[in-house]
């Protein structure tokens, strides 16, 4: 197989764990579209941050975590969890949404987050360990609203078990947030961006977008642009007043 082939099917593999996220939160009533793409430049003899879907330049072998088979699959569910195991404790009230804006902790190259470190780190990061098994971020007081974001493993089928959490490890986590949330969509984002932040510099890890780049100060102002002009498509229509006769 030839090195663009495993190339593509390294970026196919990655790309499906949005798709699983509507496995996760419901079926959306649209999903959003318009990823952006940045072209990646080559150094040699460079330490190369990981990109999901990435392969070894010289050996055309994907890296670590983009076997297609290890990635959550969307027709495997995510998570694969008994019935009855998950808490309710994040459940969103409706799983209708119409938007999803996620990120990535990424491990550094020849490197992997283990998952007696992510649970550490999420609770330092105020997440709590809830439905589906996976971890999210509720507003304070409110639980019941469901969650602001949550947070997965890339790897199938995504959930914690905490019971083989010391032998866990996994390439990168996806942090999720789904839109309408229980606040605007702008303040779940300035909620979740500095959580994501926080556990890559707890993970020694990398931050990503959507895309699976780098995520830089130009990209954070597109989200904020794109989520604000969400929010006033979504806010209630001023009440009209009755004419006077």
């Amino acid at each position: 197989m030839s090195d663009m082939a495993l190339l593509r099917i390294g970026i196919l593999a990655a790309g499906l764990l949005l798709i699983a996220a509507i496995f996760l939160f419901g079926r959306p009533k649209r999903l959003a579209q318009g990823k952006r793409k940045e072209p990646q430049e080559a150094e040699t003899g460079v330490r190369r941050e990981p990109v999901l879907g990435a392969v070894d330049e010289t050996t055309g072998a994907p890296l670590a975590g983009d076997d297609e088979s290890a990635i959550s699959q969307p027709e495997l569910g995510l998570p694969d969890v008994e019935q009855g195991s998950a808490s309710e404790l994040g459940k969103r009230p409706s799983q209708d949404f119409d938007k999803i804006v996620s990120l990535y902790v990424a491990a550094r190259a020849d490197q992997v987050l283990r998952g007696e470190d992510i649970v550490v780190a999420a609770e330092k990061t105020g997440l709590v360990f809830g439905y589906m098994n996976v971890f999210h971020r509720l507003m304070e007081g409110h639980p019941e609203r469901g969650p602001i974001f949550s947070m997965a493993s890339i790897m199938k089928p995504g959930s914690f078990d905490m019971g083989t959490i010391r032998e866990m490890e996994t390439p990168a986590i996806a942090f999720f947030l789904t839109l309408p949330a229980p606040m605007t969509a702008l303040d779940a984002w300035e909620k979740m961006l500095p959580t994501v932040q926080r556990m890559a510099e707890l993970l020694d890890g990398v931050v990503l977008d959507d895309s699976r780049n780098a995520l830089g100060r130009q990209r954070i102002a597109h989200i904020r642009d794109d989520l604000r002009a969400y929010d006033r498509q979504h806010q209630a229509p001023p009440l009209t007043k009755s004419p006077r006769w």
